[in-house]
Parts: structure tokens; sequence; C-alpha cells
């Protein structure tokens, strides 16, 4: 079977973003454990450098899941030069937290923990997490990036954030490739929402160009998703290491992708590369 990936062009709204998961469907799904949105918080830079999870994005996301479910999160961890918090306050998502009476958690802040073993390993044979991510449903609400290391930051790569420890620095000398699947292949996003509003080309993830593009990408594959994202961007995904093997280990589908909305031919730019 396909996996289905909607791409949706519009303006930086609610609206444009509601329409990408309405062509997605089935956010039923969402409705009997915790919610958990993982934003992507690599630096404090707000959303119009394209580093950052846009908080609109975020605001659609919490108003189509609080009408299935009351249990709904905002999620980040420590990064090795970043603090979640400080990070939530200056990027205006813990105003929006507020607004919608959702809490915004630091998972590196949580003491109750899980460790997941991973069946097949590359670099790491456990992961240990907070117990409410292996306990709910992840949606990655990743960013539409170039990266220094894996070429791209998208829905696959945010799941690496989901990761507690702040001195991430040490699991890129294990090859960080090889770290996103191993944390994928124990930990599933329900739901890939990728923030093309304004994205990132060039020295990314931090340091690199804005780039407007008024485009949501959504599917609940996130190799699809991601493989999608890649291609808008002009990179091969089979050039992509972690998005490559997910798909070599039957975590999602690279190829047999059902595209809904745009074409990827109409909205594609290369971006160049870090």
């Amino acid at each position: 079977m396909s996996s289905k990936v909607a791409i949706v062009k519009g303006e930086r709204s609610v609206e444009t973003v509601a329409k990408a998961l309405g062509l997605i469907g089935n956010l039923d799904i969402l409705s009997n454990k915790p919610v958990l949105i993982k934003v992507n918080f690599i630096t404090t830079k707000t959303w119009e450098t394209g580093a950052t999870t846009d908080p609109i994005v975020v605001e659609a996301l919490i108003k189509a899941i609080q009408t299935r479910n009351s249990e709904v999160y905002v999620v980040e961890s420590n990064a090795t030069s970043t603090n979640a918090d400080k990070a939530a306050e200056r990027t205006g998502m813990l105003d929006l937290c507020k607004r919608y009476n959702v809490p915004f958690l630091n998972l590196s802040k949580l003491d109750e923990k899980v460790v997941l073993r991973v069946q097949d390993h590359e670099a790491l044979s456990q992961i240990t997490i907070p117990r409410i991510v292996a306990n709910g449903y992840v949606v990655s609400a990743a960013k539409m990036k170039t990266h220094s290391e894996t070429q791209v930051t998208l829905g696959l790569k945010n799941m690496f954030g989901l990761k507690p420890d702040r001195m991430k620095w040490k699991y890129h000398i294990k090859g960080i490739g090889k770290v996103i699947v191993d944390i994928n292949t124990v930990l599933r996003p329900t739901l890939t929402v990728i923030d093309g509003f304004v994205a990132m080309e060039g020295s990314g993830p931090v340091h690199g160009t804005p780039v407007k593009m008024d485009l949501i990408v959504a599917g609940r594959d996130p190799v699809s998703t991601d493989s999608t994202a890649s291609r808008i961007m002009g990179f091969d995904p089979k050039s992509i290491y972690h998005i490559r093997r997910v798909a070599e280990k039957g975590l999602g589908e690279m190829d047999n992708v059902e595209i809904v909305g745009e074409r990827i031919e109409t909205v594609a730019r290369r971006f160049t590369r870090a």
C-alpha cells in the first residue's frame, strides 16, 4: 500500500496547516493516549529565521487535537548549547501554550524514564527516554532545513530531540545518522508535520539562510513525509542515510507515496547545501 503525504502551499496561517491535516485525515487515532507535539528548538532563534518550529504550526495542531483529546503537551529537550525552556519563551511558544492551556514539557527535567531496547541496532543498543514519551503519541512538528551532517533535518531527525540528554554532541560522535535510525526504530511518530512556511538552506540547522516557501508537508508515514520534503528541497532521499536505512528496515515507504494537494514539481526548489 502507498503512504499518503499532503503538500499544501499557502500563506502562513492556521488554515494552511489545517488544510494539510484535512487531506491526511483520520486524526481520531490521536484520542486515547497523551499527545506530545515535538518541536524543534535547537536554538532560541524565532520562526522567521527558519531555525525553529513556527508557533502557528503548533497552534493548528493543538486546535485539531484538542477536539479529540484534552491531554496535549508541547515538548522538547535541552540541547548542548540551548535550554528548551528559554527557547520556548523566546520563540513565543510558551505564550501559545498558555493561551491554549497546554503544558510545555522540558523532557530533560523529567525524572521518570524507561529503557527501550533497539533490535538490529546501528549505534545504540538501548535508548532511555521519559516514560510519557513511551506511553503517548508523538507528533513530529519539524522544520524544513538543510543540515551540515545529515543533509536535511526533517521529521525523522526531529525525533532525536526526544532523548533527554543535554550533551547531544556525544551522539554525533557515534554517527548521528545511525543514531537517528535507532531512535526511529523504537519511536515512531503518529504524525509528521514539516513546517516550510520559512525554511532554511545553506549552513543549517542554525546559521543558514531563511527561505520563504509558504509550505506545509504532512503525513502519517515519517519516511514518506521526509522523502517528499527532501525531493521538494532538491535532494534524492536515497542519498540521505537515515531516511534510506529506516525505509530499508521496513518502517516506512520511500517511493510508493500518494501525494495529495500540490505536486512536488510545482513547489520544488533546489536548496543550497550545507
